[in-house]
């Protein structure tokens, strides 16, 4: 996995997106790895944590070493991205977390930072999409924009492709989907320690 041109992206715009990050055997794996139970998605985290149907309707399901081969190889090849960013920006990556989101009909994820209130230990956040064939009509695009809410870009969430961006400089959204839409979204974390205590995620 050459993860140059990822590299080059970040330190020149802080996003990119990397078609056939995945081939259709790999996505239909992983897909496969999906479990059939999944939650209604949240928003804010530890006691803040709640959901709101009106800002987001997605349902998720954590990803967890030795639940699913395609789940262990995607982690692996995230952990890679994760010592490669660190050895050329030093961020101080300490763990990626990720989940399984699935949208069914109708839903959509209003416009938000992948950080929280006070916390802003997410560093770099990962959609990675497992639809095939998808088209114009189906809808579910993410739209990314600048820190000054300017539009960046629209993309489809089309199978096999990855988008990495700065989790604190790019808001975006998910436009309602008129089909069932998969995904894995995923952040890379800093330790935002409390005392000795290290800093739980989600």
């Amino acid at each position: 996995m050459n993860t140059d041109t990822l590299l080059d992206a970040l330190h020149t715009q802080g996003w990119y997106v990397w078609d056939d990050f995945l081939n259709a055997e790999e996505v239909e794996q992983l897909r496969n790895a999906i479990p059939e139970s999944m939650k209604p998605a949240g928003i804010g985290r530890h006691r803040q944590h709640h959901t709101n149907k009106q800002i987001r309707s997605d349902k998720i399901s954590w990803l967890e070493r030795g639940k699913h081969p395609a789940s262990d190889d995607f982690l692996s090849r995230m952990e890679a991205i994760k010592n490669d960013v660190n050895r050329h920006f030093f961020l101080g990556l300490f763990e990626y977390e990720a989940h399984f989101a699935r949208y069914d009909i109708g839903d959509f994820y209003q416009k938000h930072l992948d950080t929280f209130e006070g916390r802003s230990n997410r560093r770099l956040t990962t959609v990675m999409y497992l639809n095939d064939e998808w088209a114009d009509e189906d809808g579910g695009e993410i739209v990314i924009y600048d820190i000054d809410d300017n539009h960046l870009n629209t993309l489809w969430p089309k199978a096999g492709r990855l988008l990495v961006f700065l989790s604190e400089e790019f808001p975006h959204e998910v436009l309602p989907t008129n089909r069932e839409r998969y995904s894995i979204a995923g952040w890379f974390r800093v330790n935002g320690m409390r005392g000795n205590r290290v800093d739980p995620s989600r």
